[in-house]
C-alpha cells in the first residue's frame, strides 16, 4: 500500500452495502410514492444513491421480512416491456404510518442526520 491508495480510496470510495435494516427503511422510503419491483428497487437506489449498493439477496430477505410482518404485500403484474411477470410490492393500508417512520430512518441516513429519530 501506497499513500495514493489512500487518497484514491476516498477520492472515489467504494460504494457502501446496506445492511437489512436500512434496506427494510430504504424499500419503504421507495414504496411509499408507489408500487415497485425487486430489481427497480435495486436499479433506483444505485441511480439515486450511486454511493450505495443493495445485494439481491438482501434485498428479497428484507422484502419477505415486510410480507411475514404484514407491512407489504406482493403480487404478479405483467410490467410493460418486460417478457415475464414481476413481483410487484406495495404497502398495506395499515402499515402506512409506520412504513413513514422508518422511511424517514432512511432519509436521515442519505442526508447524514442522526439515525434516531
Amino acid at each position: 500500500m501506497k499513500f495514493e491508495d489512500i487518497y484514491n480510496f476516498f477520492q472515489d470510495p467504494p460504494p457502501d452495502y446496506l445492511n437489512k435494516e436500512l434496506a427494510v427503511c430504504y424499500i419503504l422510503s421507495v414504496l411509499l410514492d408507489g408500487e415497485s419491483y425487486g430489481s427497480e428497487l435495486i436499479e433506483r437506489l444505485e441511480i439515486e444513491h450511486p454511493n450505495h449498493r443493495l445485494s439481491d439477496t438482501v434485498l428479497y430477505s428484507a422484502l419477505k421480512f415486510l410480507e411475514e410482518e404484514k407491512t407489504i404485500t406482493g403480487y404478479w403484474k405483467k410490467v410493460e416491456g418486460r417478457g415475464r411477470p414481476r413481483r410487484m410490492y406495495q404497502i398495506c393500508y395499515n402499515a402506512r404510518k409506520q412504513a413513514d417512520e422508518l422511511a424517514r430512518f432512511w432519509r436521515n441516513h442519505i442526508s447524514g442526520v442522526g439515525q434516531a429519530m
